[in-house]
């Protein structure tokens, strides 16, 4: 059964030092993929904008710069009101979002609630998944036995 823990919220599209704009955003995260969050975000374009990546890499980036590559996630002060910045770098373009630090924090914190860090492998099914894969099946048998069976041998040196 998959759970999930979203949040609407507005961040802001920092264009350039002096301009952002506001964009309607939705954090998503889903049980059944228990290591991802996603944020998806409209620019006024045909489709959103969507973006996947650890939750590992924003739980530590409400705290504290962190990642490298295509994202990086680091909170801070934007006139007096803390923000959390997400750079997403892509072949198609880069953008700089601001994200409300509290919110991204309550929501952070509920996805936690509902799988605590260290316990998302179980929600994975990989066990379930490799018995049976590794479970014989009845045609497994003739591949299983010896082919060259004692009363063949027998037969054959007679």
């Amino acid at each position: 059964m998959q759970n999930a823990v979203e949040r609407e919220l507005e961040v802001k599209l920092v264009l350039s030092p002096e301009r952002s704009l506001p964009v309607p955003a939705r954090l998503s995260y889903f049980t059944d993929d228990p290591y991802a969050v996603h944020i998806t975000f409209h620019i006024g374009s045909e489709s959103p904008v969507h973006w996947t990546f650890a939750r590992e890499l924003l739980v530590e980036g409400v705290f504290r710069p962190c990642g490298h590559g295509d994202v990086r996630i680091w909170p801070t002060k934007v006139d007096d009101r803390g923000v959390i910045c997400v750079a997403l770098t892509s072949p198609d373009g880069n953008a700089l979002l601001e994200l409300p630090s509290a919110a991204v924090a309550a929501w952070v914190e509920r996805t936690l609630r509902v799988v605590p860090p260290g316990t998302e492998s179980g929600l994975l099914g990989l066990d379930a998944a490799l018995a049976e894969l590794l479970t014989p099946l009845p045609a497994d048998d003739l591949w299983m036995s010896d082919p060259w069976s004692q009363e063949e041998q027998q037969d054959g040196e007679a």
